[in-house]
């Protein structure tokens, strides 16, 4: 079965949902394509006690408030309902449970294939598929004998299951600290991280870090300055980690160096038994679907600028960590990163090169979902 339409939007988290709003704007209604059972992304499946790291009033999309107390900070299940709520009020057409095994070309356009062999054909794609199911594990000297639990927070639910347990999680983000944090009055715990921790004050002056992120303009630093600017990982603390690190509920040390049998390898001195480590190490953008077209590279990054593909016209991304700034994958950046990319990609559906007297070479007819012919490369 055969369908065609202007633009697939892959996913329905936030980025998704982001770039659905975006597309109506310019008077195009997608068909979105989710992998999960309901509109709202990766958030349903993380950690319980998972906070937002900013205040309600900055997590707001294009065209709908945040509902409730905007001082604060929204929990898991609260932020899974507002997507679903936004979902609902675009009036798009949102199909779940629908995975997407490729994206291929298609003359001008591309032919996307879902997992149970439908085949959709649009002019546009917009991959905003997150990377929750995609977690980065990195591999330690002598992990294959550790006969502790290892795990990524990606499968991390709750404290309770590490009561009494001595429990190692690896990282130097919010995710780390908030893990760590909540284990901290049950178990015997260290965070180990390979950089020392940097923290942005949660607070300054009275108002929360992310009114200053806009304030001074260091939400619009481009991407590539970022990682000169923080260093790498930077935690924005609205959990109390650092009252919890002040008060000796928990410590901080060096990566360690590898595992053994039982035991964490600290250095060549020190070893010490250990009965889990959670790798708080971050997430690679879930792009699979794309290898074939050869839009990403050896390592399974998107090659882009700005989330607009430097390999296929046509082609934009939502989501990516530092895509355009530092709010990129968030709740509180994802809009803004939609208009930006949305706007070339309607361009490009909307032929503006043949517009203006630009041809490319070896044209052949393609049929947007309104059925207007148009000469395609």
């Amino acid at each position: 079965m055969s369908s065609v339409t202007d633009v697939v939007v892959i996913g329905a988290g936030q980025s998704g949902l982001a770039a659905a709003h975006a597309l109506l704007g310019h008077g195009i209604s997608p068909v979105v394509l989710e992998a999960g059972d309901r509109a709202a992304g990766s958030w349903p499946c993380y950690y319980h006690s998972l906070k937002a790291f900013s205040p309600a009033r900055f997590n707001a999309m294009t065209g709908m408030p945040f509902p409730g107390d905007s001082d604060r900070y929204p929990a898991r299940d609260e932020v899974a309902d507002y997507l679903d709520s936004y979902a609902a009020a675009l009036g798009v057409e949102i199909r779940t449970r629908t995975k997407v095994a490729t994206v291929g070309k298609d003359g001008r356009g591309f032919v996307v294939v879902t997992a149970d062999g439908r085949r959709l054909r649009p002019a546009g794609v917009v991959a905003a598929s997150g990377s929750f199911s995609s977690p980065y594990r990195p591999a330690f000297p002598g992990q294959g004998s550790f006969t502790g639990e290892l795990t990524h927070v990606a499968e991390y639910r709750n404290p309770a299951p590490y009561a009494g347990k001595r429990v190692i999680v690896v990282g130097a983000g919010d995710s780390a600290a908030q893990v760590a944090n909540e284990l901290a009055p049950l178990a015997k715990v260290t965070v180990a991280a390979r950089h020392p921790l940097r923290f942005i004050p949660q607070r300054i002056g009275g108002k929360d870090v992310h009114h200053w992120l806009g304030e001074t303009g260091f939400d619009a630093l481009p991407a590539a300055w970022l990682d000169k600017i923080t260093g790498g990982s930077v935690i924005t603390d609205s959990v109390g980690f650092g009252q919890t690190l002040a008060d000796g509920l928990l410590d901080v040390r060096p990566m360690f160096a590898g595992l053994d049998g039982d035991h964490v390898v600290w250095n060549q001195r020190e070893r010490e038994r250990a009965d889990a480590v959670i790798l708080a190490t971050g997430y690679r953008p879930s792009l699979g679907y794309l290898a074939g077209l050869g839009a990403l590279d050896p390592s399974g990054a998107p090659l882009h600028a700005g989330g607009i593909s430097t390999t296929h016209l046509g082609l934009v991304y939502l989501g990516l960590e530092h895509q355009r700034s530092f709010a990129s994958n968030t709740l509180r950046g994802v809009s803004a990163d939609a208009s930006a990319v949305v706007a070339p990609l309607v361009a490009w559906i909307r032929d503006a090169p043949r517009t203006i007297g630009l041809t490319t070479p070896q044209t052949h007819a393609w049929t947007t979902a309104s059925g207007e012919a148009r000469t395609a490369a």
